[in-house]
């Protein structure tokens, strides 16, 4: 089956947005000549990454429903109807061989249309727990990609293919030295490295958890790595720069994530669909500290994938502030749970997930 014409939908964060690029570069790679079209949503993040990547991308007018009292709830149905109506336009126009939902606003209408105009379509899910969009469109879908076990019961077998998660390559450490990585960073080189993530934007309860104990961080002999967020420097800038702190590193944003992975001991992040896939590559020991505020509280299911199989800690939100720190000192000095860890964690690492996705994907496409 070659590939000649496809179209991707989704976005809105770059949990879906990543995945996404990383299923299209693999298409163009065995593909060269093939045209590949997505389709986002107007006003949100895809509209801009999608062509920085080199992608084209047409917009629907769509959002989600607001959970608090909004005016944009009232004109909701009617952005669906004129986004299953552009979708249905876009979809005859393009006559694509398959369509490619990744989650996001904009795939449920588009999904929607090329299931009616009997296009070949297959869903990926990133997370351990599906939403409610990526249920309904299941129905109609032809293949559906996973990253976690166990989904059966919301899917059914019969199209299910446990693929993982396409991951930022670039992103993953080539080795483990972390010497080399630590002097890379501006780090000490000797001393055992905490790297505690919390997204480009940051994450609050992270970043406060870490100031409640700063301190003791910086006495413990150990050194932190720590991103804080772009929307949270200027204010732990005001906070620690009186502080001659030595063996605390922190900035709005860490450009060199696979030399982060490399340098790092244990690694304290929050349990995105992405992140964690990529945690399972980089095998290293992770707390988990899942958010609250995601749909349906996947990144808790996210993080509880792993805990049950002794693959992560887990750190609820609402007690890190006081636990978190003492979680990382009690890990910090337990190598066998370290080793456990690592060792159970790699276990569940996908390396050829963009492979097998496209495997799938030509076996449902239509000639």
């Amino acid at each position: 089956m070659k590939l000649e014409r496809v179209i991707i939908s989704g976005g809105g964060t770059g949990g879906h947005i990543f995945p996404a690029v990383a299923i299209a570069d693999e298409i163009k790679a065995k593909y060269p000549e093939v045209d590949i079209l997505f389709i986002g949503a107007q006003g949100k993040m895809e509209m801009e990454k999608v062509p920085s990547a080199g992608y084209k991308i047409v917009g629907l007018d769509i959002r989600g429903f607001q959970r608090k009292l909004s005016f944009s709830n009232f004109l909701l149905p009617f952005k669906i109807i004129s986004s299953l109506i552009k979708a249905r336009k876009i979809i005859k126009k393009f006559n694509p061989q398959v369509v490619i939902g990744v989650g996001g606003y904009a795939s449920g209408p588009t999904l929607q249309m090329a299931n009616l105009l009997g296009i070949p379509t297959l869903l990926q899910e990133q997370n351990s727990y599906p939403g409610k969009t990526n249920r309904i469109l299941a129905k109609k879908a032809k293949a559906i990609c996973v990253a976690y076990d166990n989904l059966e019961t919301v899917f059914g077998k019969e199209k299910l293919h446990l693929t993982g998660n396409p991951v930022r390559w670039n992103a993953l450490p080539a080795d483990n030295n972390q010497s080399v990585a630590r002097k890379i960073l501006g780090l000490n080189r000797d001393l055992p490295t905490i790297f505690v993530m919390g997204g480009s934007l940051g994450a609050k309860t992270l970043n406060d958890s870490i100031l409640n104990s700063i301190n003791q961080i910086e006495n413990s002999g150990y050194q932190l790595l720590w991103q804080v967020g772009k929307f949270y420097i200027d204010g732990i800038d005001e906070k620690l720069k009186t502080q001659n702190l030595k063996n605390i590193h922190y900035s709005a944003f860490i450009q060199e994530m696979a030399e982060a992975y490399r340098a790092a001991d244990i690694i304290v992040s929050r349990a995105g669909a992405l992140s964690v896939s990529e945690l399972c590559l980089v095998g290293k020991p992770i707390i988990l500290v899942p958010s609250p505020n995601v749909a349906e509280d996947h990144q808790t299911k996210n993080a509880m994938a792993l805990v049950n199989k002794n693959a992560a800690i887990l750190i609820k939100d609402a007690d890190a502030r006081q636990e978190l720190v003492n979680g990382i000192m009690k890990l910090m000095i337990d190598e066998k749970e370290q080793s456990n860890l690592s060792e159970n964690i790699l276990k569940l690492g996908k390396k050829n997930a963009t492979k097998d996705i496209l495997n799938v994907i030509e076996s449902i496409a239509k000639p």
